[in-house]
């Protein structure tokens, strides 16, 4: 019997893996991934300074370790050049040396990547990504040489903010662009984004909104940047951070004739089009919806390992708010269905605000909770709205 083979050490493989050991100690399970397999929670990057986590107390498992709890070979370092669906075998290359490794069933969590924007000038190689702990670690070690803690970040999306948040506690300046006309503009009607900036404003934090970045150019001997907006304003910085979002990675996928949209498309089941072939986790595009959340992958984990184990389930969500790290403006929301067409209510607080999105039949389908008092409504309201893809009976 061949090997299950998990393509990619994220927080999607690792937990599938964790969830397939509960129910089967013993099948043969190989991860191959790019990288060193170092096992970390990704969300704890965009408050770790706050925190005073050093890179190296987020890991929680190097691959020997975690090859050892969860019975399973790691290959590290090792790129997965081809997969060859109709003979269950992939290509994969280590230190120059191409090998062929046959599978049973084959999951795809090979994540999603950043999206890097076409900025000019000679300081635009130098901006930095966190989308991993390996591009978290040499962004702390740039911030410490930081003599101004000057930050300029790209994005005033979620983890641009929660960035700005942690870096703000942290006694850095810093600035968040965004070419939207408010933060976290995909995720919360204008009033409440409004009065989240405001509250976001109040910590220090400053906001440069409705432009972009045109140029990034080193200045004074190389040691500082100067960031050129498209409204004419320049802004100098120490470092400069980009968080303006992730793209899926399906550039594997479409090597192997697996279909692909905005992400790996996938039915319920987490299958693709491909023969045991299934997909998991910021890649993973489950009946056209990408959700690249941490509750989202614990369900996909959980139904996997159960059809994995020959217990053919489909992965279930039920309403799963996102909590925003963002303690000088605590933040929860439940985002509506896109496709969905919703009136919004809103309850102004002492410390904030409380948002109910309700559908024409008046069925509450999403909602956002600014400040700590809406907060304590969280899971009385989340069981009032419909799951997203029901339970299969």
């Amino acid at each position: 019997m061949h090997p299950i083979v998990i393509i990619g050490s994220g927080m999607a493989g690792y937990t599938l893996a964790r969830e397939f050991r509960k129910l089967n100690p013993d099948h043969e399970l190989l991860m191959i991934c790019a990288d060193d397999a170092v096992n970390y929670a990704k969300p704890t990057l965009s408050n770790a300074l706050v925190g005073n986590k050093a890179p190296e107390q987020i890991q929680l498992g190097d691959a020997e370790k975690m090859s050892t709890q969860l019975n399973m070979q790691i290959q590290t370092h090792t790129w997965v050049k081809e997969i060859h669906a109709d003979r269950h075998e992939l290509v994969i290359e280590k230190d120059g040396q191409q090998n062929v490794q046959p599978y049973s069933k084959l999951v795809l969590a090979v994540g999603a990547n950043p999206i890097r924007l076409a900025i000019a000038g000679d300081g635009s190689d130098d901006i930095h990504v966190v989308n991993s702990l390996i591009d978290y670690r040499a962004f702390r070690e740039n911030l410490a040489q930081c003599n101004d803690k000057r930050v300029v970040i790209l994005g005033a999306g979620l983890i641009g903010c929660e960035f700005a948040n942690d870096l703000q506690n942290t006694d850095h300046d810093v600035t968040v662009i965004d070419l939207s006309p408010r933060p976290l503009g995909r995720l919360l009607p204008a009033h409440v984004a409004e009065a989240f900036q405001q509250n976001l404003e109040q910590s220090g934090i400053r906001f440069v909104l409705s432009t972009t970045v045109e140029k990034v150019t080193k200045i004074n001997d190389g040691q500082d940047y100067a960031v050129t907006l498209a409204n004419g304003q320049t802004l100098v910085a120490d470092i400069v951070l980009s968080a303006i979002g992730l793209q899926p990675n399906i550039s594997l996928a479409k090597t192997a004739e697996i279909q692909t949209s905005r992400g790996v498309i996938t039915n319920s089941l987490l299958e693709t089009n491909q023969t045991d072939i299934f997909a998991i986790g910021d890649c993973a595009e489950v009946n056209g919806t990408l959700l690249p959340y941490v509750m989202p992958i614990m369900q996909q984990a959980r139904a996997l390992a159960k059809t994995l184990t020959g217990q053919t389930t489909s992965v279930h969500y039920p309403a799963m708010p996102v909590a925003v790290k963002t303690p000088a403006a605590p933040l929860t929301v439940l985002p509506a269905p896109v496709d969905v067409d919703v009136n919004w209510e809103t309850e102004e607080l002492e410390d904030g605000m409380l948002a109910k999105a309700s559908d024409a039949e008046g069925t509450l389908r999403g909602f956002v909770l600014l400040g700590p008092t809406a907060a304590k409504q969280r899971l009385t309201l989340t069981k009032l709205v419909p799951d997203l893809i029901p339970a299969q009976i």
